[in-house]
């Protein structure tokens, strides 16, 4: 059956009317809006409020926990995407490991380029240790862009010298503006969704005429050390492939704990399709479980790494070809 269903998926995403020419930004947030949005579950419950200066959509599920929570950054290239669009993924990630789940609605490209987002993640990131959120209770998620976001975000809360949190789990992440992998064109005709132009438009926007392989524009180039577990789940085909398979390299050089899944046939971020595809559910229930066997039992401060002194180092380009 699940080959069917991955056969179907494939078959509907191909079906999606492509436009000869480039919509807005504006355009595309609606477009993306009526086609990804799917509300929270049913018995998780959200809540408008606001983090980090950001507005930020709060998820609690009915079995959430006392302790534990869950900071979650959306996808949607920099520039589309919002918490209402993941309220379904987020909700669903969020009851599935029983946590208390804040997901934010931080600045967009081309209105807000980079570093904005990653502005928005840190700021929301240190309210929350500064609100008393013990960071062994806290655990980020991304998906796509913001999967790289929440790398970046715990890159530049390394440099500010705050304490990382027990874990993070990315979908598709998003890893390097500079679209050096590989995968960026062996996996165009496998990828049913997005091709190098797609990709680069969202860079161009995002970016601009800056450094595209900043650390916090590119983590997959940055000096990992000292970040918390990782698990990273992709997609087989999807151009973003090599993004996914290099920051987990990366990671585990630079001696973080990582885990990397590789789901054959699966396209871009293909947890969306929860309830409609076996191996959506299953991932899902998967990174519930890496994320709350982590919660806790993070060492204290003065265990872990120290944070890389001033100024994130690039890791050496030839690493990320």
């Amino acid at each position: 059956m699940s080959r069917q269903q991955r056969d179907a998926l494939d078959a509907v995403l191909r079906s999606a009317p492509r436009s000869e020419t480039r919509p807005t930004p504006e355009q595309q947030r609606s477009d993306f809006s009526a086609a990804l949005t799917r509300p929270a579950p049913e018995d998780v419950v959200t809540r408008r409020t606001v983090l980090g200066g950001r507005p930020t959509l709060e998820l609690e599920p009915a079995e959430a926990s006392d302790h534990g929570l869950l900071l979650f950054l959306h996808g949607g290239g920099y520039v589309i995407g919002s918490p209402d669009t993941h309220a379904g993924l987020v909700g669903e990630l969020a009851r599935r490991a029983g946590l208390r789940a804040m997901s934010v609605d931080y600045r967009l490209a081309p209105e807000h380029p980079f570093p904005a987002a990653v502005d928005d993640g840190l700021a929301a990131y240190r309210e929350l240790l500064a609100a008393g959120t013990d960071p062994r209770d806290l655990v980020l998620a991304g998906d796509s862009a913001g999967g790289g976001l929440s790398i970046a975000t715990l890159l530049a809360a390394r440099e500010a010298g705050l304490p990382q949190p027990a874990a993070v789990v990315v979908f598709s992440p998003w890893t390097d503006l500079t679209l050096s992998g590989a995968s960026i064109r062996s996996k165009e005709d496998a990828d049913p969704i997005f091709t190098e132009a797609d990709v680069r438009a969202y860079a161009d926007l995002y970016a601009g005429a800056g450094d595209r392989a900043h650390p916090l524009a590119s983590p997959v180039l940055a000096d990992l050390t000292g970040l918390p577990p990782l698990l990273v789940q992709v997609g087989a085909n999807e151009i973003l492939l090599d993004d996914a398979v290099r920051l987990a390299g990366r990671a585990g050089a630079d001696g973080v704990e990582v885990t990397l899944e590789v789901g054959p046939g699966l396209p871009h971020v293909f947890q969306h399709h929860y309830g409609h595809l076996d191996e959506a559910d299953a991932a899902l229930d998967r990174a519930a479980r890496f994320l709350t066997s982590h919660l806790g039992a993070g060492h204290p401060d003065a265990d872990r790494p120290e944070p890389v002194p001033s100024g994130l180092r690039h890791s050496r380009r030839a690493s990320a070809s």
